[in-house]
């Protein structure tokens, strides 16, 4: 997101707008762009400054996208990019609940910032509907069209020297997104099987991918899976295996039956076909 903002800027004739770009890592994502950010800085001769360096900014605004650090400038008017329609879903990876959760549209919010996160005032926001079953890395795409829109409706703005100015939020209708760690990949098998999909899709790649523990294999990570049609079972037990269809588990829900399409132990090895059939997925 990070990057495609760095180029919306770039492309669109807004470079004097950049006094210089800091860069993040971020461990836990397959690919955080830092070095294709980095690499665009030095072709377009573009100021460029990593985190873990010390370094100070002198600009007016500070432009936060995507950032999860504190920002150690007084002086400076911080714009936060945020991945959801706030007043909902202030915090952490407010897509991946917003996802979870089955919500029909996503978007971003630019806001102003404040001394506590993502309670500022809305300087602008765009949205997008959505259908599912979507895939995170897709959902990532659709917003990042949301961003290049709020982007550049704040470049028009600051390019014309307007003040920046935004609505309060209703905080009647605020909500809260935890961070998330490796327990919260783990799958609750007692939800229906149309909530623990979107939980699959929404915590796969660039993200580790949704967890079970199965006493033969101990961790596993289930990447892909779909619904197929549900049966009456006298003695419903969440997390056990009911059938296999060419040689993938099927696995009894809350409510509802999930096939598995890919799994992967520890190491990133595909175990499928899944040999054993007495196992229940915790």
């Amino acid at each position: 997101k990070g990057y495609a903002v760095l180029q919306t800027i770039f492309d669109n004739g807004f470079s004097e707008l950049i006094d210089t770009v800091v860069i993040g890592n971020d461990a836990n994502v397959e690919n955080d762009y830092s070095q294709e950010i980095a690499t665009y800085c030095c072709k377009n001769n573009i100021s460029h400054q990593s985190r873990n360096t010390s370094f100070s900014i002198d600009s007016e605004y500070v432009l936060a996208v995507s950032w999860r650090w504190l920002i150690p400038t007084e002086n400076n008017k911080v714009i936060v990019i945020h991945d959801s329609l706030l007043p909902k879903y202030r915090g952490f990876n407010p897509l991946v609940t917003a996802l979870i959760n089955g919500d029909s549209e996503i978007g971003v919010s630019a806001v102003l910032a404040g001394k506590e996160y993502d309670i500022g005032p809305i300087i602008a926001q765009s949205q997008s509907p959505i259908n599912y079953p979507i895939t995170i890395s897709l959902a990532i795409d659709i917003i990042i069209d949301n961003y290049k829109e709020v982007v550049l409706d704040l470049c028009e703005k600051l390019s014309k020297r307007e003040v920046l100015s935004g609505t309060p939020q209703d905080e009647s209708k605020a909500t809260y997104s935890l961070w998330r760690d490796e327990e919260d990949y783990r799958i609750d098998w007692s939800w229906d099987a149309e909530k623990i999909l979107r939980k699959i899709n929404a915590v796969g790649n660039p993200y580790r991918g949704a967890t079970s523990f199965v006493k033969q294999f101990g961790t596993i990570r289930i990447l892909s899976a779909e619904i197929i049609a549900d049966v009456k079972i006298e003695n419903r037990c969440p997390g056990k295996l009911i059938f296999k269809r060419d040689q993938k588990p099927v696995v009894v829900c809350g409510k509802g039956l999930l096939m598995i399409n890919k799994i992967t132990d520890q190491e990133g090895k595909d175990i499928i076909p899944f040999d054993a059939f007495r196992i229940r997925f915790e």
